[in-house]
């Protein structure tokens, strides 16, 4: 089982290192649906949206300036294979922790 788990944990993290580079800092789907009927202009304050849409009054996310925002690290777009792995690892130790509070006890452990 641990042969199998150590595997599995090194097969993650090699395709969340690789994927990752493949992650687009541009607006997705979603972005461009709530984006239709709007232009984006550039003004002294930045990016700005002019006309009549859904996000033409939404802001940045509270972590927008947070370390692994963008898929990159430190805003740094070489690193988000970094950023891919640093997702997997957390996602991993926070699954295996649920997984380890949650699990049956056998024997003198059961209330």
């Amino acid at each position: 089982m641990k042969r199998f788990l150590l595997i599995f944990a090194l097969v993650v993290l090699a395709v969340a290192g690789g994927v990752a580079y493949f992650a687009d800092s541009d607006p997705d789907g979603l972005d461009a649906v709530t984006q239709r009927g709007c232009a984006v202009v550039q003004t002294e304050r930045g990016e700005s949206l002019e006309g009549n849409c859904i996000a033409q009054h939404t802001g940045d996310h509270a972590l927008a300036d947070g370390p692994l925002a963008d898929y990159a690290v430190g805003g740094d777009e070489r690193f988000t294979g970094v950023a891919g792995v640093i997702g997997a690892v957390v996602t991993l130790l926070a699954a295996g922790g649920l997984f380890w509070g949650l699990r049956r006890r056998s024997g003198s452990e059961e209330a």
